[in-house]
């Protein structure tokens, strides 16, 4: 084939991927044909740019398919840069809604709160079930927080304040990592939320009444402005565990493992709030309450 021709054949093509860079250039979102008609033409003009130096095409043809193979190069390798109204959608629009529309945090909010509720209800009321507080909690732990709560905690300091801090966080989110990973396994997940729905709404139960004395009223005061902040964190933990955890299961047609990958990037938004949730429970907890 002579020079001119192969030029005039290859030249519509090149155009094609020029005029795609431009639109990707332009912030043009493309659609998955364009996408794989992208690469597809990518690789053409990577094979004629060999071809073109190894039979020495002219000069201005082998400089333009530089040009052009650079440009492609740059538009599918290109790093993402940081946009804060990007960020802010994904943020405040996107993760609440998924958060909200996410079955999995729904089951994890039904039973933990049921069991919560419940389990502090029994506690409160000794009377309905006597000896419910002990069964759950032990003489020794409901002896540990009357004590606990028995002043304020002032004047600690910075470092004290530092140290609770450090400790909330390793407390609140070992709890809240315990179901995240059993959630995987479905049903020791399950098992897991419920205890720990059930001790937390027996401590409540037990604090808010009035035998514990003093104790009873710091209790409320320190609890108030963090527990919503981490008892939420330890249900998106759940409800994020549950969403991989059930992938496998439930596959929709995908391969195991892909099922799970896609599941992951589903609950990733819902586990990073649930992290947030914990260190700001923690801040509270460290260097407000006290």
């Amino acid at each position: 084939m002579k020079v001119a021709d192969l030029i005039a054949d290859r030249q519509e093509m090149w155009e094609e991927l020029e005029s795609i860079c431009g639109l990707i250039n332009g912030g043009n979102k493309l659609d998955p044909v364009s996408i794989e008609r992208f690469s597809a033409l990518y690789r053409s003009a990577c094979a004629d740019l060999a071809l073109a130096e190894a039979y020495q095409l002219p000069p201005n043809t082998v400089d333009y398919l530089h040009r052009l193979v650079a440009r492609a190069h740059n538009q599918l390798y290109r790093s993402r840069s940081f946009r804060l109204r990007k960020w802010a959608n994904v943020i405040f629009r996107q993760t609440p809604k998924r958060i909200f529309h996410d079955p999995c945090v729904h089951l994890a909010t039904v039973l933990f709160w049921g069991l919560f509720v419940v389990s502090a209800f029994l506690a409160y009321d000794n009377t309905i079930w006597p000896g419910f507080t002990e069964k759950i909690l032990g003489e020794d732990q409901m002896d540990m927080m009357r004590t606990m709560h028995s002043n304020t905690g002032g004047g600690i300091g910075i470092s004290g304040n530092s140290f609770a801090f450090g400790y909330y966080v390793v407390h609140n989110a070992g709890i809240g990592l315990k179901c995240f990973v059993t959630m995987l396994g479905v049903l020791p997940g399950m098992v897991t939320l419920a205890f720990n729905a059930m001790q937390l709404g027996t401590v409540f139960g037990f604090m808010f009444r009035s035998d514990p004395g003093g104790a009873s009223e710091n209790f409320q005061r320190f609890v108030t402005a963090h527990g919503p902040f981490e008892l939420t964190a330890i249900v998106l933990s759940a409800g994020a565990g549950l969403r991989i955890g059930i992938s496998w299961i439930k596959t929709n047609g995908l391969a195991r493992l892909d099922s799970m990958v896609k599941a992951a990037r589903e609950a990733l938004p819902i586990a990073m709030t649930a992290v947030l949730l914990f260190c700001l429970a923690a801040v509270i907890e460290g260097f407000i309450s006290p």
